[in-house]
């Protein structure tokens, strides 16, 4: 196992590190634009982009038009991919830590992102009352696994039916067990989306939103047009579907 660090707790979860500022510059490919960093000491990946954070990039599936939050976005790996990944939708990305939410509002300008915002705060503090397709996090692990869990017990009521959550770990940081707890307790499904150098990606996703039925729009009509007339015989289901 890793020995950590010292000050292993102010690089994952202080507010204002104390940590000598030392900003290294950092680029990685992704759907083939080469995309730009600065990255410092008394940060998460204070050196580049670690494998984790690479393998939930290559696993975030998402749409044009998604709403993303990249919670606990470190110097703004994730967020910046998500937001070139959705053009028209939305990124959040919040940090409890001040000098890397400064990295990360300078990552997005960098990289030309103006869909995306960086919010300062500790787990969906920043975002209330907010909902989103995608929470995606590669969380703090060593900040315990009570609050692992409340990131993971909180994320249903910040997803949009449908929506997902994607954790990344690995064996040592107890994703197996975060895993398990989720197939306990998600109201949906979950799956591993993809594994590599010890880590995988998990995705909780929450049940789709109800299928309108094959009377909906007819009933819509109704509405704008008055009281909707009584049936004059017994209804058929569509071919194919059941009664």
């Amino acid at each position: 196992m890793d020995r950590a660090p010292p000050h292993v707790e102010e690089t994952y979860w202080t507010e204002r590190p104390r940590s000598r500022s030392a900003p290294l510059e950092r680029r990685f490919l992704y759907r083939g634009e080469l995309l730009a960093f600065t990255v410092d000491a008394g940060v998460f990946s204070s050196h580049g982009l670690d494998p984790g954070t690479a393998l939930l990039i290559e696993h975030l599936g998402l749409g044009r038009k998604d709403r993303v939050l990249d919670l606990g976005c470190g110097w703004g790996a994730v967020g910046v991919a998500a937001a070139k990944a959705s053009p028209e939708g939305h990124v959040v990305l919040t940090e409890v830590n001040r000098r890397a939410a400064r990295l990360a509002r300078a990552n997005l300008a960098r990289n030309h992102v103006a869909n995306g915002e960086v919010r300062i705060g500790a787990f969906y503090e920043p975002v209330p009352d907010e909902r989103f397709d995608v929470v995606a996090t590669n969380p703090p692990y060593r900040i315990g696994r009570e609050q692992i869990l409340r990131i993971l017990s909180e994320a249903p009521a910040h997803l949009l039916p449908g929506g997902r959550l994607l954790l990344v770990g690995k064996g040592s940081e107890g994703i197996r067990y975060y895993q398990e707890w989720l197939v306990a307790h998600w109201p949906g499904t979950v799956s591993v989306l993809g594994r590599g150098s010890g880590f995988r990606v998990v995705e909780a996703k929450l049940a789709p939103p109800p299928r309108a039925g094959p009377e909906s729009p007819r009933r819509a009509r109704a509405v704008r047009g008055g009281a909707p007339r009584a049936p004059t015989g017994p209804r058929r289901s569509p071919a194919g579907r059941s009664a």
